[in-house]
């Protein structure tokens, strides 16, 4: 009867395969979360202003479908103000609506920030092409 051999080393390549793999897997969709989950096509405007981002600053949009998210967690109309109540007057709020979306809920929005006093805040628009 033969005697088993016991394995002094460890065979790192599957290990090293694997971790390829994911790498490649993180790499891929990074570009994907970065560019944003929520599809909006922004209106178009004349002028246009760069705008730092802040970490402090928070995101509001408006899809084609009128749904609005807050810091990309969608939001009912109905907890809307609710919601807007929690966000400090000092941080920096941006708004961007889809130019397909009912002008009535950027309005409504609109409306809540500015009874709450909110003074920093920015409409985010893309560059016209004419």
């Amino acid at each position: 009867m033969k005697k088993m051999q016991r394995f002094d080393q460890i065979n790192v390549i599957p290990f090293i395969d694997i971790m390829l793999v994911l790498l490649v897997m993180v790499l891929t969709t990074a570009t994907f979360i970065k560019s944003g989950v929520i599809p909006v096509e922004l209106p178009e405007s004349q002028t246009k202003q760069l705008k730092e981002q802040q970490d402090d600053e928070v995101n509001i949009v408006i899809n084609k479908k009128g749904m609005i998210f807050i810091n990309k967690i969608q939001i009912e109309a109905s907890q809307l103000e609710a919601e807007l109540r929690k966000i400090s007057k000092k941080q920096t709020v941006v708004l961007s609506s889809d130019k397909d979306a009912a002008f009535h809920h950027f309005v409504h929005v609109m409306d809540i920030l500015k009874k709450l006093h909110h003074e920093q805040l920015y409409i985010v628009t893309q560059k016209s092409t004419q």
